[in-house]
């Protein structure tokens, strides 16, 4: 496996357990719910360079996509 392979799927794991621990529900909902956002979608493409990021990090990418609707990253 490639390290940016290996980076993004270590994220996506990460990023499952933050959405199962903070919305109290179970990994296959959590699952759903991140791989149909955006954030999912640039995590996975290596060009955005978003796998380098923490979990963390992504998943307040995540979060601020569900409360607002679409993705942004301001910083980058």
């Amino acid at each position: 496996m490639d390290k940016i392979k290996f980076l993004t799927e270590q994220n996506i794991q990460d990023i499952i357990a933050f959405i199962v621990e903070d919305e109290k529900t179970d990994y296959d909902f959590a699952i759903d719910k991140f791989y149909s956002s955006k954030t999912f979608e640039k995590l996975s493409d290596p060009k955005t360079g978003l796998y380098r990021e923490s979990a963390a990090y992504v998943y307040e990418l995540y979060k601020n996509e569900k409360e607002n609707g679409e993705y942004v990253q301001n910083d980058q």
